[in-house]
Formats: C-alpha cells, structure tokens, sequence
C-alpha cells in the first residue's frame, strides 16, 4: 500500500461527519460547476463529478436539482476558489481550501484563526510544494481486481489503486481526473463519488499536547462556511 492508502486510512472522511456542513459545502460546488460548464451534467464532467458526491453524501435528489436551478439564475454568488497557507503551532504546514464570494471576509476570518491559535498565515507557495495534489474516484467492488484495474489504468494516469470497506480507491495527479474519468464511464463502471486532495510530502510526529494544540486551529477552520478542506503534515 502506498501513501494515499495511509493519507485516507488517517483521515477517515473526517471532514465530511457534519451532513448539514458537507450539504453546504457540496451546494457551492454545484454552483462553481454550472458556472464553469452549464446545468446539463451530461455535457458538465465536473457536474456529472459533484452529482455523484452528492448521492454518496445521501443528499436529496430534490436539494441537488434545486441547486441546479439556483445556480443558473443572475443573482446567484459567484464563488471563487482561493488557497491559504500557513504554520499551525510546532511546525506544522496547513493548506486550506476554500470557496468563497467575499474574500476580503475570508482572509480576515483565516487570518484571525491563525492569530488566535499562535498560527503564522503564509505567503502565496510557502507550503503548497510540500503536497501533491491528486484526484481521486470510488468505485463499487463489484468483482473487480484492483491490481489488474491498476495495471490497465497506468496509462491513464492512475499511481494507486487499492480496497477498503466501501469499495476500490483510484488515485492519480490532479491533471489525470478528466481522462480517467472519461475511461471508467466508457467501461460502464459506475463512479460512486470523486474528488481532490492534497497529500503531505513528509508528515511530522507530535505529542498529545502538541497535537491538541494543532487540532484547535484545524477546527476553527472547518468550522467557517467558506473553508472546504484543510490538509496539515501532522502524523496521524
């Protein structure tokens, strides 16, 4: 097994436990999709890709199409994806994800985080290099091999295929989400929910207290509306 094997062991969906957080959060991807590529999921990859989270986050039917609509009309907020970096206490990198139509808000309300929980806020590139960005798609078992289904979608850009209890993990870089997804519906193989991480480098061991102290920042920033995903290099 490899790193995203023990990246995903860690984090268990951790940030996905909260349904209302995860409804929100999913909403503002729906709208960035139609923004970007239009209300038809058939000619929306990235749409027909939040769609699917949506079923795998048990969101209603209804709530999706209602979003759909929502996000075709005029005065809908435009949201804009912007990324944060930063040191939490004891050397720890963060980098926070977040969608927002207010950045000056945003930034104040990271920043602030960062202030009350002896953080330091960093500069454009100060910590990204020390993730990979990857994409990443779930599909059921269904009696597949996921080592032969590795083997054939090497060329596709796939670096990590393995199984756990809800079914076969595909990770490849961030730039190969279009390809494989096109090739797995091409395959009839049905694409339970897809998505992006960002996966440390080099992890960092702390104490109990240490990591209590780290875990404080983490939480004020999934708590904020605007933040979708906060990755640190901190051993889980």
């Amino acid at each position: 097994m490899g790193r995203a094997f023990e990246f995903r062991k860690g984090r268990k969906m951790k940030r996905w436990s909260a349904m209302a957080k995860a409804f929100t959060r999913i909403g503002k991807d729906i709208v960035m999709a139609v923004k970007e590529g239009g209300p038809n999921p058939d000619a929306n990859s990235r749409l027909r890709a939040v769609i699917q989270n949506a079923k795998a986050a048990n969101m209603p039917k209804e709530n999706v199409e209602r979003a759909i609509k929502k996000a075709t009309e005029k005065d809908t907020a435009n949201y804009k994806e912007v990324l944060f970096e930063g040191y939490a206490p004891h050397g720890i990198a963060l980098l926070i994800e977040t969608a927002t139509d207010n950045n000056n808000r945003t930034v104040a309300n990271v920043r602030s985080y960062f202030n009350k929980c002896n953080g330091t806020m960093g500069t454009q590139g100060s910590v990204e290099f020390m993730f990979d960005h990857t994409c990443n798609f779930r599909i059921p078992k269904g009696g597949i091999d996921p080592e032969e289904l590795e083997l054939e979608l090497i060329d596709f850009g796939a670096e990590e295929v393995f199984e756990d209890e809800d079914g076969i993990l595909i990770y490849a870089p961030f730039g190969s989400f279009g390809t494989i997804q096109k090739e797995l519906e091409s395959r009839k193989i049905e694409i339970l929910s897809s998505g992006f991480e960002r996966i440390p480098q080099i992890t960092k061991k702390l104490s109990e207290a240490e990591v209590a102290d780290v875990e404080k920042l983490i939480e004020k920033l999934e708590e904020d509306d605007d933040v979708m995903n906060v990755y640190h290099t901190m051993e889980e």
